[in-house]
């Protein structure tokens, strides 16, 4: 069973395939965290729990000598009794005080996993998938319960987290920081991995060693952001792709949120993540409760690649949800950097039939279809279309693309709207902002408040509307600008600092209700690229706009920190124009290709202007994709060699059979006399026999793995490499 509860020694064991999880409720019915790591048989770790007298000025919980709560590794600790660590809940009480005591009361174990309260979260298609252990903490004095929520993925090797605040009292609680998972450590001989940087740089890999004090990775932006990703690695110093110790931490959350590792004066490392205490409250009545997004904890002893295996696994089986969850995703083309805000009808089936000729299977009208759209400075909110651009409107267009042998795809903006619409004329309260103090733009843009419940539904009707007006497969959901000014015109004073927290679950109720209605459309979340890359939005859309920085050298090192967490069917890499529109670097088509072929492949460039042999390469590229993505999409991903560190990058993918791999290698900067490179591959079977496509080899695992592969003579910069492997029978 995948969790056990032990009577005699009050321990709950919770027990993944290959890893196990230990908690414990003391004598005093505080909770302690005993034990995370790979799977034990033992069942009573008592011995683990140990004191000492400190000799120090900590104070003794309960006035029992040498019993500190600050000394005792716990599951969730609160504020202000006996332990000063940075706690995991605090609340305030009518009285103003905010010290809590929570303890075990009961607990409850089923088998399968219940759905959390208006918020994303992974799920189960069979109870037997997993089993839950709820536990219920009690502050007797207050009359406050927590209930903890562990569910454990036995056969994905993941546990899940999440806590629930439930006010029995008769009086008004403030809830100041509910966070979802707290993690006590032994020790703190770790380094802190984190996916962070900036617009058209997201998720680079950062690892540093953790220090005495706090570290965090946070937004305050009200979205996950380009800056920061909701997920943290603590990893042992000597941890690599294939070896060592991980454990991760990732947030099913799309607002701001709270990644923070404490190391106290003792060396012991406090982990935890969950929505960000920074300017939030959340106001609990009387009988009222509060649900925190799920916190995913994964451990590994088997590498980084180990962990992102497991996040990669539960995150694209039971994560992601619908249609196209198990589906291939369509090669695309998108007229964004083809067009801009410049096209009209004629310009779109040009370049629409030039992708049926290149055997491309979906076209994308990005921004600019609808209102009085000639550049960003209007109409976003005013969802009709501009049919003097689009002649005959959007049915019309659609249905001709689709005799074309094309789907048709369509851009939105829907959180957003600009000051010059007839939306905003229309309701200027309708947008997030604080009555009397300036109404700053970004992108001359403003954003609709999603915490009010007529907004939610206006968007819910508008999109619905043009959604039902035109055959339309494929809808890319962007979002343009991060939170300021934060208020609701809905919202009394007292319940100002909820608006952020509310705006994220008025999204996720409005994508709940649009995919619910259109599940045959294919989502694929943006938020300018990749500011909101995060698992809450894979809740909805199986896919992301990985960056809006399509320069393939730059997507080495975007793709490969992205990898780290998310599934390969979710990351969109495009094949863009030279010199690349965001950075000005020429790189040869084939290694474009080659780099964009590492999730869901498309284009975006004006492909009727491109000369003839670009488009038989472009065709060849479309052509092997088509036979690969499988394989690419729904495979294992490794990372072989870090574009973090080297100038010579690699990855590779291997089939869910075993059947296939695909292996792909760039070379940034040429050198003069350089060494002969040979590529290591992993995770293949020493015992079998490869053929490498193209070459007539055939080659042992064994000695793909410890000789390799041999890679060629590549002349000039930005060069690369693709070869495709297959199992001999």
């Amino acid at each position: 069973m995948a969790i056990v509860y032990d009577a005699s020694s009050k321990t709950f064991n919770l027990s993944t395939s290959k890893t196990s999880y230990v908690l414990k409720v003391l004598d005093s019915n505080h909770v302690a965290h005993v034990y995370w790591g790979k799977k034990i048989k033992a069942k009573n770790l008592d011995y683990v729990l140990r004191s000492k007298n400190w000799g120090s000025f900590l104070t003794n919980t309960d006035n029992i000598d040498d019993f500190m709560l600050e000394m005792t590794p716990q599951e969730y600790p609160g504020y202000g009794s006996t332990d000063l660590r940075t706690p995991a809940v605090e609340l305030q009480f009518s009285d103003g005080t905010s010290a809590t005591d929570f303890r075990y009361e009961s607990h409850n174990i089923y088998a399968g996993k219940n759905k959390l309260n208006n918020l994303p979260a992974t799920y189960v298609e069979d109870e037997n998938e997993a089993m839950t252990l709820e536990l219920t903490l009690v502050d007797s004095l207050k009359n406050v319960k927590l209930i903890l929520s562990y569910s454990v993925f036995e056969e994905f090797d993941a546990i899940t987290r999440s806590v629930k605040i439930i006010n029995e009292s008769n009086e008004d609680v403030n809830i100041n920081r509910v966070l979802s998972a707290n993690v006590d450590f032994r020790d703190s001989d770790y380094e802190l991995l984190q996916l962070s940087g900036a617009w058209a740089r997201e998720r680079h890999i950062i690892r540093k060693e953790i220090r005495s004090g706090s570290q965090s990775i946070e937004s305050r932006r009200g979205s996950s952001s380009h800056a920061q990703n909701p997920f943290m690695a603590l990893v042992r110093k000597d941890t690599t792709e294939q070896h060592g110790e991980v454990y991760g931490f990732s947030l099913i959350y799309s607002g701001n949120f709270l990644a923070n590792v404490e190391v106290d004066m003792y060396e012991n490392a406090r982990a935890q993540i969950g929505i960000n205490p920074f300017d939030f409250t959340w106001l609990l009545k009387s009988k009222e409760e509060f649900t925190a997004p799920e916190a995913v904890l994964v451990y590994s002893n088997e590498g980084l690649t180990g962990m992102s295996h497991i996040y990669n696994c539960l995150y694209g089986k039971r994560l992601c949800k619908g249609k196209y969850r198990d589906e291939v995703r369509p090669i695309l083309i998108n007229n964004w950097e083809a067009t801009y805000f410049d096209f009209n009808e004629t310009k779109i089936k040009e370049i629409a039939r030039e992708a049926t000729n290149l055997g491309m299977e979906l076209f994308v009208l990005d921004d600019g279809w609808f209102g009085k759209r000639d550049d960003d400075n209007s109409s976003l909110g005013d969802w009709f279309v501009n049919e003097e651009k689009l002649k005959g409107g959007l049915n019309k267009l659609a249905t001709e693309i689709n005799e074309m042998g094309l789907q048709f795809g369509l851009w939105f903006e829907p959180e957003m709207v600009s000051p010059i619409s007839e939306l905003y004329k229309e309701h200027p309260d309708w947008c997030i902002h604080i009555p009397g103090r300036n109404r700053s733009e970004a992108r001359r843009q403003l954003i609709l408040d999603y915490s009010r419940e007529d907004v939610c539904n206006y968007i819910i009707e508008k999109i619905s509307e043009v959604l039902s007006s035109a055959p339309i497969s494929y809808v890319k959901w962007d979002m343009n600008r991060n939170m300021s000014e934060i208020g609701s015109a809905k919202l009394p004073a007292n319940r100002q600092r909820e608006v952020a927290h509310r705006y994220i679950l008025g999204l996720y109720k409005v994508l709940e209700e649009i995919t619910t209605r259109f599940p045959d459309v294919l989502f694929e979340s943006c938020s300018g690229g990749g500011g909101r890359f995060d698992p809450g939005m894979l809740y909805y859309m199986p896919q992301t706009w990985t960056s809006d920085n399509t320069d393939a050298i730059e997507r080495l090192k975007i793709q490969f920190g992205t990898s780290m967490v998310y599934p390969n069917a979710s990351i969109g890499c495009h094949v863009s124009a030279v010199p690349n529109h965001q950075v000005d670097r020429i790189t040869p088509i084939e290694t474009r290709g080659v780099v964009a072929m590492s999730g869901n492949f498309g284009y975006e460039l004006d492909i009727t202007k491109l000369p003839e042999s670009e488009k038989e390469i472009i065709k060849e590229q479309v052509k092997l994709y088509k036979e690969i993505r499988e394989t690419i999409q729904f495979g294992k991903c490794y990372r072989l060699s870090s574009p973090f560190e080297n100038n010579d990058i690699a990855w590779m993918f291997i089939s869910k059979d075993c059947e296939e791999i695909i292996v792909s290698f760039v070379r940034t900067l040429a050198k003069p006399n350089s060494k002969f490179i040979s590529l290591k591959l992993v995770g293949l079977d020493e015992s079998s026999k490869y053929e490498i496509l193209g070459e007539n080899i055939i080659v042992g695992g064994d000695e793909l793995m410890n000789i390799g592969l041999n890679v060629p003579e590549l002349k000039g910069d930005y060069q690369a490499k693709m070869w495709r492997l297959k199992k001999v029978k």
